[in-house]
């Protein structure tokens, strides 16, 4: 059986499970589109504050199946093209999708696995998480974002390092190089994000959205026009109900309130 997207909504956050734990949660093109939508609904549904995206059962996610692609090798390349296609519309819609999505991982994330967690906005790993940029070691090169994921995030050396060696990185390698922001307990990755992402789910959405466009713009934009952008996400969030309620919050020494109860 093909992996399933497993989803669970925890009032402002959606809990989405990659869930095909026999395989541990190997990817399968026939997940991409399904979650891609998520994501796209997750972006017009303003009761949503917050995603946190983990595997079922010990492991993130273990990558593509090999014997999957092995087959892939007697049909014609169109064929995969499209798939890969599918697997980046995903990717691409965490990314534009404006509120925090937090990857949790437990176990193992490999290959494909390791992208879509890079993919995210933030990784809470398991102490014992172990995360490897495998492709190298089947000769392939990377695909899900992870090449530039990693190139973005770190010097060329460290991304040529996990992505040449295909080695092993531990919870604490990449939490030491920037890529891994919180490290819990064995057996509570997911529980740490969850309480993450309620946290930020009662922020201020716009803003919010405003920042990770910003973050993820500004590497492709010259120093004015990132302080262009800066300046008007600035103005935008201002002059909206989110800044008059912070900063009302503020004066007043109480704690905003951004949504409903």
């Amino acid at each position: 059986m093909a992996a399933q997207l497993l989803h669970e909504r925890r009032g402002r956050v959606l809990l989405l499970t990659i869930s095909q734990p026999a395989l541990r949660n190997a990817l399968h093109p026939s997940l991409y589109p399904e979650a891609a939508q998520h994501f796209r609904d997750a972006a017009k549904d303003e009761s949503l504050g917050a995603i946190v995206l983990c595997g079922d059962g010990a492991h993130f996610c273990g990558g593509g199946d090999l014997r999957r692609l092995q087959q892939q090798r007697t049909q014609a390349e169109a064929g995969q093209l499209q798939i890969l296609d599918a697997l980046h519309d995903w990717v691409e819609a965490m990314r534009a999708c404006p509120v925090p999505v937090i990857a949790a991982v437990e176990g193992a994330a490999a290959g494909g696995g390791f992208s879509v967690a890079l993919g995210c906005d933030l990784i809470v790993a398991a102490e014992d998480a172990r995360f490897v940029m495998s492709y190298v070691r089947i000769g392939l090169s990377p695909d899900g974002g992870g090449s530039d994921a990693l190139a973005r995030a770190l010097p060329p050396q460290a991304a040529l390092e996990l992505l040449l060696d295909g080695d092993v990185a531990t919870a604490q390698r990449l939490h030491a190089l920037g890529l891994v922001n919180r490290i819990a307990p064995p057996g509570q990755a997911v529980a740490t994000a969850l309480a993450w992402a309620e946290r930020l789910a009662a922020g201020p959405r716009a803003a919010q959205q405003r920042i990770k466009q910003l973050v993820h713009a500004a590497r492709g934009r010259g120093h004015r026009a990132q302080l262009d952008a800066e300046r008007d996400a600035f103005v935008a969030s201002l002059y909206g109900p989110e800044a008059g309620e912070g900063i009302a919050a503020f004066l007043d020494k109480r704690k905003p309130t951004y949504h409903a109860p």
